[in-house]
């Protein structure tokens, strides 16, 4: 009879997969050693670890058997941990400042964008905060790697830009270069969930460096949409100006800094020293 985990999830093969590599570290190729006691799991967010020694223990194989084979009611909101639902709130936090940017589209009062901005910044604290939450209780979780990454997406690529669209980056090039600013945050994410085994350690399992920028330092950029949002710089008033000004080409000078923040997100050379 065939092993339900192997031929389902690919567990005997975990150092080759994704499935529980995202936004993770392991301190091992393997995932059960020859005593048959899971190595440990060390979760940490995409910018910064805030129990920085200490190591969750990794699900073992009976539990993968019991996430697949659970056929109760509400079988995935039983599974989820509370350290995961502190991920969700990183979500939520940022689809909730994309709905801030729209209504301060519908209605033009900056209060509205001014909250978008807010909810980025308690994203990020969710951010940090669900990784201290899984080591105080020392259980790791099987989606939480996953939802990690996803909650990053929402609150660190997708809800900056657009409040940059909200604040006046709209021609048809400042949309493309947008997009391509939120492709190259997706792109990074799923890059590190295959190579975050793979990058050297230091003495207590920890990845020594960044291949690229971390999406989380797309928060220089809504810092710097607040301010243009204080100072009352934004829709027709934004900076710098303009490239190809009257054509159906234009775009504003600052969006280039989007191409450039992409390009070091998905940069493999660029490498930056772990806090």
């Amino acid at each position: 009879m065939s092993d339900p985990i192997a031929s389902t999830s690919g567990f005997k093969k975990l150092s080759d997969s994704s499935a529980i590599a995202s936004d993770s570290e392991f301190d091992t190729d393997e995932v059960i050693n020859s005593s048959n006691k899971p190595h440990p799991l060390r979760r940490s967010s995409s910018l910064f670890s805030l129990a920085s020694k200490d190591e969750l223990p990794r699900p073992d194989k009976k539990e993968y058997t019991a996430f697949i084979e659970d056929n109760r009611h509400f079988s995935l909101i039983r599974n989820l941990h509370m350290a995961d639902f502190i991920t969700l709130l990183n979500g939520f936090s940022g689809f909730y400042s994309i709905i801030s940017c729209l209504r301060y589209t519908l209605t033009g009062k900056s209060h509205y964008v001014q909250r978008a901005h807010f909810f980025i910044c308690l994203g990020l604290f969710f951010d940090f905060f669900d990784g201290r939450v899984a080591r105080l209780r020392n259980k790791s979780s099987l989606m939480g790697q996953e939802l990690d990454s996803l909650a990053d997406l929402i609150s660190f690529g997708v809800s900056p830009a657009t409040i940059a669209f909200a604040i006046g980056f709209q021609s048809t090039v400042d949309v493309l270069l947008l997009t391509f600013w939120v492709l190259c945050g997706l792109t990074r994410l799923a890059r590190f969930n295959i190579t975050a085994q793979m990058i050297p350690k230091d003495e207590h399992g920890k990845s020594k460096y960044f291949e690229g920028f971390p999406i989380p330092t797309n928060l220089f950029w809504v810092f710097f949409f607040a301010f243009l949002v204080y100072k009352d710089l934004i829709l027709d008033k934004l900076p710098f100006g303009f490239f190809f000004k009257g054509s159906a080409f234009e775009f504003h000078t600052i969006s280039l800094g989007f191409v450039l923040q992409g390009c070091a997100e998905i940069s493999k050379s660029l490498r930056i020293p772990k806090p």
